[in-house]
């Protein structure tokens, strides 16, 4: 482009790496191995990934560190599964997405080693997720009825990771996600924790309130028929009997359900789920280190 000469010796041999490229990119034992990392990150199903350019571009550092750096095995899965989580969660590859990458590998340019390569993805998510991120600015981002939220997703991978029971089940979230079965009927649902008829008929009949995040829980869907429209202190006693103490604290932990929430008035309700919410996701997120 420089000098305005063609060579057809230059040619070839850029079509030659092309194809070296192209064939590495696309070998489907890379592509598996890759997808090891998306599972450690909770991201068992593709319904809840809002963003494919986050699949592809994780997949691209993957394999800049596998090929070029030669990065070990175990520590490079966990660092591509928190990188994914990290980027999944963040919107990092919405908004403009080749910009963004083209940023993230200017910065692997001072990268010589794998251990310098590491360093610098970690430092980026440590960047992103600081302590105001999920104290602050997360529970605020919580705030939405929007039904592909990259919150909510997360929320659900986080389930995955910590192994938390389906909310009034003894089945784990992960198991019902697996996405090898299949049923004619979903196995897991989002449900209203307060049901939307029971709202209007309170006189809440803001869509933007009813449909907020912190109002869905995913519960069996036969559970889910059975509740129907009944308001929560009708159901959720009913429930908790099938349980000990112990079971019911801990699912309020994971479901992010503040004491005695069916009884709470909505609003207040829906702002202390969205703080214990962003604090199941951060546990989620830093589990992953643990393998």
């Amino acid at each position: 482009m420089q000098t305005k000469q063609f060579s057809d010796e230059q040619r070839e041999k850029q079509f030659a790496i092309l194809r070296e490229s192209q064939a590495y990119v696309l070998d489907l034992q890379n592509w598996h191995e890759f997808f090891k990392a998306l599972r450690q990150a909770g991201y068992l199903s593709s319904q809840f990934i809002s963003s494919q350019m986050a699949i592809l571009y994780a997949y691209a550092l993957w394999l800049i560190g596998k090929r070029d750096f030669g990065v070990d095995h175990y520590r490079f899965r966990v660092a591509i599964a928190r990188w994914f989580f990290m980027a999944a969660l963040t919107g990092r590859y919405t908004g403009s997405p080749e910009s963004r990458m083209e940023q993230d590998l200017a910065l692997l340019r001072d990268a010589h080693t794998a251990d310098d390569y590491l360093h610098i993805l970690n430092q980026q998510i440590e960047a992103v997720l600081t302590r105001d991120y999920w104290e602050v600015t997360l529970p605020n981002e919580l705030e939405t009825a929007a039904a592909r939220n990259t919150g909510q997703f997360a929320y659900y991978a986080a389930l995955c990771i910590l192994e938390a029971p389906v909310l009034y089940s003894k089945m784990r979230v992960s198991t019902l996600l697996d996405p090898t079965t299949k049923a004619k009927k979903s196995a897991l649902e989002r449900h209203h924790l307060f049901p939307r008829r029971y709202l209007e008929r309170i006189k809440i009949g803001d869509t933007r309130l009813i449909n907020q995040v912190a109002n869905y829980a995913l519960l069996e869907w036969s559970d889910n028929i059975e509740i129907s429209d009944r308001p929560p202190c009708e159901y959720v006693p009913e429930y908790e009997r099938r349980f000990s103490p112990e079971e019911i604290q801990s699912m309020y932990h994971f479901h992010a359900l503040p004491e005695q929430w069916y009884e709470m008035e909505y609003q207040q309700f829906l702002k202390a789920r969205r703080e214990k919410m962003a604090y199941v996701i951060r546990q989620g997120f830093e589990r992953i280190r643990e393998g």
